[in-house]
């Protein structure tokens, strides 16, 4: 028995098992790591068996839901992830000239800040790095930047999470509109609940909009449910009810007029976030530099 142990202890962790531990702490299951790692799922199954085997120890506490990492697969992970940052490093030197930077830039947003902010200021880097190149993902969970399934994100949060970086660019403040035009409802038709209303509230419950509307519209239920501020101002132009949206999309259209002043209370913040394992790459800290630059709210 002692001898086994000693064994264990000598065993030498190669790269590959390191690329096993980070990609099913990511992924969570097996088909999800193999996916990562470009094999199937029995794959892994039999790498991390082999791995566990040989450490002597269990990484991965299986559930229902997946596997979950113990404190030593945690830590295994952060190493992994250094290795991955420093081969990325490594690789950009050698693509890129000086002068030049290369590869891909994963940026996870939502379609609202995608459409509004993102896409407008990456035309002006792609003239200045035409060998850049970009991911967009867009969703409202954060995860994917994480797991660094992307490299940066824009977010609106007023708690954006303490283990990224992040840079604030600015307060998001949003106001309630009414298609323009002859017939268009104003503030009275508001309060006399001669409206339909156009809100998020299945997709993002804890949306500022939805809390302020029912904080001061308490008995309203939104006629038209969406899964994006985006899909509410759209909505609202055609003339389908009233709607909540930031006033940066609005001031940018002719066919909403605003109903109200800005609503304080509805106010959050825009974000650029950034995995401190990524941030320092050059095609990341490029990206991230142009766009706390260019955008503006």
């Amino acid at each position: 028995m002692k001898q086994t142990s000693i064994a264990k202890s000598q065993y030498r962790l190669s790269s590959t098992d390191l690329e096993v531990v980070l990609a099913l702490g990511r992924g969570g299951t097996l088909a999800s790591a193999g996916e990562r790692l470009g094999v199937d799922a029995s794959t892994v199954f039999r790498n991390l068996q082999r791995l566990e085997r040989n450490l002597g120890r269990r990484l991965f506490e299986r559930t229902r839901t997946g596997y979950l990492p113990t404190e030593l697969a945690t830590q295994l992970a952060a190493h992994a992830e250094h290795m991955e940052a420093a081969l990325e490093s490594a690789r950009s030197s050698v693509e890129a000239a000086p002068t030049q930077v290369s590869g891909s830039v994963r940026i996870t947003t939502t379609d609202t800040i995608l459409h509004g902010v993102v896409a407008p200021v990456l035309a002006g880097l792609q003239e200045i790095h035409p060998l850049l190149n970009f991911e967009l993902h867009t969703g409202n969970e954060l995860a994917s930047l994480t797991r660094r399934d992307a490299d940066l994100a824009v977010r609106a949060t007023k708690r954006p999470p303490a283990h990224l970086v992040g840079r604030l660019l600015g307060p998001i403040r949003v106001a309630l509109y009414a298609a323009q035009g002859p017939g268009a409802p104003d503030w009275a038709d508001v309060e006399a609940g001669r409206v339909d209303w156009i809100g998020v509230d299945d997709a993002l419950p804890e949306h500022p909009s939805v809390l302020w509307r029912r904080r001061h519209f308490p008995r309203v239920q939104p006629r038209l449910r969406v899964s994006s501020i985006q899909s509410v101002l759209e909505l609202t132009a055609l003339g389908l009810g009233v709607g909540i949206f930031p006033m940066f999309l609005a001031a940018r259209r002719n066919d909403v007029r605003p109903l109200s002043a800005a609503l304080d209370e509805a106010e959050t913040e825009l974000w650029l976030l950034a995995h401190p394992e990524s941030r320092h790459l050059r095609r990341v800290a490029v990206t991230y530099a142009h766009l706390a630059e260019a955008i503006r709210l």
